[in-house]
């Protein structure tokens, strides 16, 4: 009897903790469709500020600066939009560690380079990141998933690299009389 009542306590906390992971995934989806829409509404007043630069000659250097911040915003919502695909083809508990286990890292970067420009946006994907390391935390005790950080470490920086390449080449092309490779003291 007393296995039973064991397994019956193991089933109970299992189907809990299910439960509770349900409504952070929902708010952490939320959280993060509403830093994109903010991020996407900036890039959009930044893009409009920096058609200005295509008429340039490149000689001054007051370009740089909003171009690295329209560059920054782009690359963070290529990666914030990756991670949106990934939560969105959530099909159950199990492909939560599978799916998300490599995001953690690619939050923090965003945040990161965020922080000073868009300070609020930074604060938000650090709540993020919080509440998704949670989540892939519960869903891999429940579904005994194992992870190799170092392989989680190698996915996200692969996409990164990917991702600031990808950047790089369309802001050069949006904006080709500029020389990105000049030095400019701002």
């Amino acid at each position: 009897m007393m296995c039973n009542s064991n397994l019956f306590r193991d089933e109970c906390v299992n189907v809990s903790h299910t439960v509770t992971i349900v409504p952070r995934l929902e708010y952490s989806i939320e959280l993060l469709n509403n830093i994109v829409a903010v991020l996407k509404k900036k890039k959009t007043e930044l893009k409009k500020l920096n058609r200005n630069f295509l008429e340039l000659d490149d000689s001054d250097c007051t370009y740089v600066k909003t171009l690295d911040f329209e560059r920054t915003l782009v690359f963070s919502l290529e990666i914030l939009s990756q991670i949106q695909k990934k939560m969105n083809s959530i099909s159950g508990i199990n492909s939560i560690p599978e799916l998300l286990h490599f995001t953690i890292p690619l939050i923090r970067t965003v945040s990161a380079q965020l922080f000073s420009l868009l300070p609020t946006c930074s604060q938000n994907l650090s709540e993020l990141s919080v509440h998704l390391g949670s989540i892939i935390f519960d869903s891999a005790v429940l579904t005994e998933a194992r992870f190799d950080f170092s392989k989680s470490n190698i996915k996200s920086s692969s996409v990164l690299n990917e991702v600031k390449l990808m950047v790089d080449s369309k802001i050069s092309k949006q904006y080709p009389n500029l020389d990105f490779s000049k030095a400019c003291n701002t």
